[in-house]
């Protein structure tokens, strides 16, 4: 599947990436023909605070090591994996990338990642100082990955929203059914018409993970059997539960839409909608962007007793043919990468938070009133193992459109995702 995946996408990008790359140099000496200098490339997706980081970064990186430069390139998050898929077989992609870690087993299975060299990435070093969720990318007892900063899910919410609706902006819901009263007195309509969403509501945006990792473990349910190999979604009553419940926004609640001021986000950043599920990264856009937006954040709401939310990161590795100095120099920028004070920094520019356990506990982030809550939410947080992200995202897409467009029973479009879910799982590990 996957093979077949990437020689499409690279018969249909050849053209355009050979004009493109044209005039890359490939023997990692700098563009002035300078042969005492590496240079390594960097490829990052276009998020505005994370490129406007790591431009800092670069500088402060190649000062401290003169012998080496680093040049940073970034694609629309959509375009990204056409463009990996078509220059690193070619040999003309980066040198170091940075990956969601739900691409991992793709990337590794393509061939694009070498695993990251033992003697400078033990792996009991990794595994005493990051968080347990790193482990999703350990695979074939190698780490092929590392990443600066992680990331949970939690609940933001419009405090002026709250106090307009007679609810105290100082205690959020906490459970699912608080949740649901909220979001119905949170709601504005005219006639049909949705004017305020009490709940924004994007399955393609953090939506699938809320539904996968966050209300499924609620619920007393699993996703995958502990060999990844097995989708156990709907071994239990849990799993349609949780689809059931999440459905319940956009149906019978008719708190939210799909598409509601264009996305979940745009909607709460224009206080649209009074809350939203997102990531921890999202502060960063919000202090850039929506600065004089009156938000909080709290917890995850659970079911029970039970908490879960979902963990994701994105991760840095080394593409398959970099050897010699360009490896010594990428492994150097990955350390640099993966230092206390990158980390700290990331987090004050990103809001993603930092991946050792050890950065990240510090009680002036445990203790932030916006920091807190995700970073307090790290121990009962899931990081999914995907055969396939994109994939495995259009399939919770495709169902929820089954119900919401097409009428279809809600027990029947799970059993489907399910069923499809399984195939894919199947797929990938039947010639491992």
């Amino acid at each position: 599947m996957f093979k077949r995946w990437h020689v499409l996408l690279l018969s249909v990008l050849f053209i355009t990436v050979l004009a493109a790359c044209s005039g890359d140099n490939d023997n990692g000496n700098s563009s002035n023909g300078d042969s005492d200098v590496v240079t390594i490339k960097y490829w990052q997706y276009e998020f505005a605070s994370k490129v406007d980081l790591m431009d800092e970064l670069i500088k402060e990186f190649e000062e401290a090591n003169p012998g080496i430069k680093v040049e940073q390139t970034t694609f629309p998050y959509d375009n990204y994996n056409e463009q990996v898929a078509a220059q690193v077989p070619a040999g003309k992609g980066p040198d170091v990338i940075n990956l969601f870690y739900g691409w991992v087993p793709s990337y590794v299975d393509a061939g694009y990642l070498q695993p990251l060299p033992q003697e400078d990435f033990p792996h009991d070093e990794i595994e005493a100082e990051f968080f347990p969720l790193v482990q999703a990318t350990k695979m074939d007892g190698e780490y092929w990955t590392i990443p600066t900063a992680v990331r949970t899910a939690a609940l933001f919410y419009n405090k002026d929203l709250f106090e307009e609706a007679g609810l105290d902006p100082n205690s959020p819901p906490e459970t699912w059914e608080e949740l649901a009263d909220y979001a119905v007195k949170l709601t504005k309509k005219d006639g049909d018409r949705l004017e305020q969403s009490g709940m924004a509501w994007e399955p393609a945006q953090q939506g699938h993970h809320w539904l996968r990792d966050g209300l499924t473990y609620q619920a007393g349910g699993e996703v995958l059997s502990e060999d990844r190999k097995t989708v156990v979604w709907g071994d239990s009553d849990a799993g349609l539960e949780a689809f059931k419940y999440w459905l319940s926004f956009p149906t019978e609640l008719g708190t939210s839409e799909v598409g509601f001021y264009t996305d979940d986000v745009t909607a709460f950043m224009t206080g649209k909608a009074a809350m939203n599920v997102d990531g921890s990264f999202r502060l960063g856009t919000l202090q850039r962007d929506a600065e004089n937006l009156n938000y909080a954040v709290a917890p995850m709401p659970g079911k029970d007793g039970i908490q879960s939310t979902n963990a994701s990161f994105w991760t840095n590795g080394i593409t398959k043919d970099v050897e010699g100095e360009k490896l010594e120099a990428s492994i150097k920028f990955l350390k640099f990468l993966t230092s206390q004070d990158v980390m700290e920094r990331w987090l004050d520019a990103t809001g993603e938070l930092p991946a050792k356990e050890e950065v990240a506990m510090q009680d002036k982030y445990v203790n932030d009133e916006l920091y807190g809550p995700f970073i307090n939410s790290l121990p009962f947080a899931n990081a999914h193992f995907f055969v396939d992200e994109t994939k495995e995202r259009e399939l919770v897409i495709d169902a929820a459109n089954k119900v919401l467009l097409e009428g279809m029973d809600v027990e029947e479009a799970f059993n489907e995702l399910v069923e499809k879910t399984q195939a894919l799982y199947d797929e990938y590990w039947g010639d491992k």
